[in-house]
């Protein structure tokens, strides 16, 4: 089904609408869009979206009913999804409102947003049980879809910077969640069982593009940001991958978001 994906962190649904997405999905050509931490029920997420709806998106979602107001993800879709798949077969992430998954016809598109983390927090030890769990179920996955010559896409925010090139501030980061040699190395586990980082295929020895910059200080105008969004995708899939663009906002105020829409073109 989809040549075009885009995948967006909207930083809260209903604020997001407010300020811009719902026009942003007016404009888009993108055939799926995968969005993380809607922070909303799926009654709170169809009525921040009714306008996209009512113009003929389809919704498939993952809401936080174990975590209310934090987390949750979603699909939207030219076409209704043939399948839908909550959550990755873990107990203790069931309901946390992290992963979804879509089938279209031989395509499979996920949405998945890896919690953040925090060095000697609770919160690191939570986003280190989700790596273990979803690690391998996704390196699982990717395999089996392998086999089945089906293909597989997961879109999403992965609160990791791969590499040195994946952020700006890499040397005042080198032990701070999200850049941990640990957390690098389960990325690679990922690019070992037949997954590629899309966008980084595409553009090898690029700083960046960045898609993430905080709100503090001036890190968007000094594009001081980290990539943390992005698309991996099985390889036959990854290998028709065409184009990444960073849909970055053009000025501070007119941003959405404190995430930038990463929109992948694919033959």
């Amino acid at each position: 089904m989809a040549h075009i994906i885009s995948s967006v962190n909207v930083n809260g649904v209903r604020a997001a609408a407010r300020k811009g997405l719902l026009e942003w999905l007016a404009a888009t050509e993108a055939d799926a869009v995968c969005l993380q931490e809607t922070r909303a029920t799926d009654d709170e997420l169809r009525v921040a979206l009714g306008p996209a709806l009512a113009s003929g998106w389809h919704l498939a979602s993952a809401e936080p009913t174990a975590a209310k107001g934090r987390s949750g993800v979603a699909i939207l879709s030219r076409r209704p999804a043939d399948k839908v798949r909550v959550a990755f077969g873990s107990d203790e992430f069931a309901e946390s409102g992290r992963y979804v998954e879509a089938d279209f016809g031989d395509l499979t598109v996920a949405s998945v947003y890896v919690p953040s983390g925090g060095v000697g927090t609770p919160r690191q030890d939570e986003k280190d049980r989700f790596l273990d769990a979803f690690g391998r179920y996704l390196r699982a996955a990717a395999l089996a879809t392998t086999e089945a010559n089906k293909n597989l896409v997961v879109s999403g925010d992965w609160n990791i910077a791969h590499t040195d090139l994946d952020l700006k501030a890499w040397k005042a980061n080198r032990r701070s969640s999200g850049c941990l040699p640990y957390e690098r190395v389960w990325i690679d586990s990922l690019l070992a069982a037949g997954l590629a980082d899309v966008a980084r295929r595409l553009n090898p020895d690029v700083a960046g593009p960045y898609t993430w910059w905080s709100y503090r200080g001036r890190a968007f105008d000094n594009d001081a940001g980290w990539r943390i969004d992005y698309q991996l995708a099985t390889a036959e899939l990854a290998e028709r991958a065409k184009q990444v663009t960073v849909e970055r906002a053009q000025t501070y105020d007119t941003r959405w978001s404190d995430h930038a829409p990463v929109t992948v073109q694919y033959r």
